[in-house]
């Protein structure tokens, strides 16, 4: 393994276990790259201070410049998110960390011009999806979330491409492009296939290994190549891109 991109849920609701985990992954298994996807909502300076020597990208979910969009897609109630937001891509400037922006393109935010607010807070990864439906996680109201009022139509999709793909940043990843091409593990350490139908899950690996369990879902190595699933994802001083033989330190 190379690169840990830790998820949730919200990461930061457990700051002491991820703490931990960052530098067990770093001193220990030595990763190349370690990530971590969040709303940006817990992260402090101070966390920041004292942890950012074992991470190497943090990337900020934001699906609006609006705070009235916000309150409609059900992010930042106070709306004070997007301030939050450029106070964390500064931060990591200051600790050397990369900084990358996630944007959802959904029925609220489609027809809306991000060009100015994200040049200014210059990510060196802005990663676009479209609102995907995933069986037996968010595809009726009986779900913990019900994705079917925000998805968007493929021709407003590719407006908001059209406006946006000049931006050297832009990784765009439509529904096609997102299916069985990610490698995700669920809180059991169990592979979560989430390309056709019902969600599917393997063995855990620390049951029956790595190997069998990624034999029991699918892993589409195309589509993960094919959106860009390999770049320069660690930080100076440390070893880049998934090529390197030796570690940088």
């Amino acid at each position: 393994m190379q690169k840990l991109n830790i998820a949730g849920g919200e990461p930061f609701l457990y700051p002491k276990l991820l703490n931990q985990l960052l530098r067990y992954c770093k001193e220990e298994l030595q990763l190349e790259s370690i990530s971590i996807v969040s709303n940006g909502s817990k992260i402090r300076e101070t966390w920041m201070q004292h942890n950012s020597q074992w991470l190497d990208i943090l990337a900020i979910s934001c699906d609006s410049f609006s705070p009235e969009t916000n309150v409609k897609i059900g992010r930042g109630e106070d709306g004070k998110n997007v301030d939050r937001l450029f106070q964390i891509a500064e931060s990591c400037r200051r600790y050397g960390v990369k900084f990358k922006l996630n944007t959802v393109v959904n029925s609220h935010n489609w027809d809306e011009d991000m060009t100015t607010q994200v040049e200014r807070l210059a990510p060196f990864r802005w990663k676009v999806f479209q609102c995907l439906i995933v069986a037996g996680e968010n595809d009726n109201a009986e779900r913990k979330r019900d994705a079917n009022k925000f998805l968007v139509s493929n021709e407003q999709w590719q407006t908001f491409y059209d406006r946006h793909k000049h931006l050297k940043c832009f990784v765009p990843e439509d529904n096609h492009s997102m299916a069985s091409s990610y490698l995700l593990l669920d809180e059991y350490m169990r592979f979560m296939d989430k390309g056709e139908g019902m969600i599917t899950t393997s063995d855990s690996i620390l049951e029956v290994g790595v190997k069998a369990a990624m034999d029991q879902v699918k892993w589409d190595k195309v589509s993960f190549m094919e959106r860009g699933g390999i770049y320069d994802w660690a930080k100076e001083n440390s070893c880049g891109g998934g090529e390197k033989k030796e570690l940088a330190w």
